[in-house]
């Protein structure tokens, strides 16, 4: 089948690379108006674990029973994302803005060697 005769469904679904692209341009957006990345990095963990419980509740027919397995799908799913993502960051550092003081945030717990 061409993809000129492939269902209009087919032709507009909307990968996760887009939809992850979304929440990174609102993240940009969040992390430019209060000028602080690692508060918007925490709200975006935050927000991707609610709603990631929430996935698992709806999928669950006994969330209790299977919380573990959740927990280790999830997590292992998050980390093998964040390895790929650092190793391309490690590739291609982002440039940063050198007039541009980092903000210290007590809120968010800041990782060194």
């Amino acid at each position: 089948m061409s993809e000129q005769s492939a269902p209009q469904e087919a032709q507009s679904a909307t990968t996760i690379y887009q939809l992850a692209d979304q929440f990174i341009a609102l993240a940009n957006q969040l992390g430019q108006s209060e000028n602080d990345i690692g508060k918007v990095g925490t709200a975006l963990r935050y927000a991707a674990a609610r709603y990631n419980a929430f996935e698992a509740a709806i999928k669950s027919s006994d969330l209790a029973a299977e919380k573990e397995n959740a927990l280790a799908w999830f997590s292992n799913e998050f980390k093998e994302m964040l390895n790929e993502n650092l190793d391309d960051h490690i590739k291609h550092p982002p440039v940063s803005n050198p007039e541009q003081e980092p903000v210290k945030d007590d809120s968010v717990q800041v990782f060194k060697n």
